[in-house]
């Protein structure tokens, strides 16, 4: 594919209109947008969605319709949310984010299905037996699914399953079901909505590392046992203080060998605030190197910023003293690593 034989050749380009803040001539081309520029890439360009900021917030709500051609709910749809109570599903703010997309030309990334975090008090609080547990888990995946079949094209099925040293987190789904639970969730999943592309996803697994080796080497293994697994999500939640892993393209082209898609899924680059120039132009480089190396591999399909603006950033709520971690501004204005998205996927063409 020409996009993605080309990207190298131009990553020096890209940087350097980043810092102009020029955006290169592509001839009968609308580039005003993210999802202009990114179209015949063959990688979607989506973000993570606060539904309280869609709700309220007109200028946000602009902003997610024009910009991206994928949305995926930031909180909406994991299981605290989704089931509060044992039985009871509430369905409403995440119909209301897949509503929105249809009437936007977008698609939607489920997130997530199994975790370790935010879920609800009646299931980590009460003692269930193991037959118990998994039969709650396997009617959550298929009943939440199965909701919204045909309307969520990726699910992340299971999430963050591996410590940074490539061990199992110790979770209560380890602990109750024994590894078997990850293969047992695809399962679920695929019976339900047998034409969403499942996928793994974790954090600080974007280079060649021990995590990202755990991961490729469960791949492997579910895929010759016949589990349904499609993809692997890397996060992206970088940090400029810490530098950017050069290794990121060797990784993804090594699930695309395996036959594995690949996606970027939560990406934002922190700071140590306060903000400077120097930093701002790290950040855009680091942006920029995911989304070079997704262009560049063949089977890479999504790249998803976990929140476009830092409005309603997480980062500065769990990382104390960093921020500015996203491509827009609290005032909704783009920053360099704004341009460095945009010209990157422009300049792929």
């Amino acid at each position: 594919m020409a996009t993605r034989r080309n990207v190298l050749a131009v990553v020096a380009l890209a940087l350097a209109t980043v810092v102009s803040g020029a955006a290169p001539a592509v001839a009968g081309a609308d580039t005003d947008t993210l999802r202009a520029a990114a179209r015949g890439s063959g990688v979607r360009i989506g973000t993570a969605v606060d539904m309280s900021a869609l709700a309220s917030d007109a200028d946000y709500r602009a902003i997610v319709a024009s910009q991206f051609d994928s949305v995926t709910a930031e909180n909406v749809m994991k299981w605290e949310a989704i089931e509060p109570e044992r039985g009871r599903y509430d369905w409403a703010a995440a119909d209301r984010l897949v509503d929105f997309a249809r009437a936007n030309g977008q698609v939607v990334r489920g997130h997530t299905l199994v975790w370790h975090n935010q879920n609800p008090a009646w299931l980590t609080e009460d003692a269930f037996t193991p037959a118990e547990l998994r039969q709650i888990l396997r009617d959550h995946i298929k009943t939440q699914v199965r909701h919204f079949k045909g309307r969520v094209y990726q699910w992340d099925v299971v999430n963050e399953v591996f410590n940074d040293d490539g061990t199992l987190r110790d979770t209560m789904w380890l602990r109750a079901l024994g590894p078997g639970y990850i293969a047992d969730a695809f399962r679920w999943a695929h019976e339900a909505d047998p034409k969403a592309k499942l996928y793994l996803n974790d954090y600080n697994n974007e280079g060649v590392n021990a995590k990202s080796d755990a991961y490729y080497a469960l791949a492997k293994q579910l895929r010759s046992q016949g589990v349904p697994i499609h993809g692997y999500g890397m996060q992206g939640h970088l940090g400029v203080q810490y530098g950017f892993p050069g290794t990121v393209f060797d990784n993804v082209r090594r699930f695309d060998a395996l036959g594995v898609q690949t996606a970027f899924t939560e990406v934002d680059v922190r700071m140590i605030l306060p903000v400077d120039p120097t930093k701002e132009q790290a950040q855009a480089y680091g942006f920029s190197t995911l989304l070079q190396a997704c262009l560049l591999a063949r089977h890479c399909v999504s790249y998803t910023v976990w929140g476009f603006t830092d409005r309603y950033s997480w980062v500065p709520g769990v990382f104390e003293g960093q921020g500015s971690a996203t491509p827009y501004t609290e005032s909704l204005q783009p920053k360099p690593a704004y341009q460095a998205i945009r010209n990157t996927f422009l300049l792929a063409r």
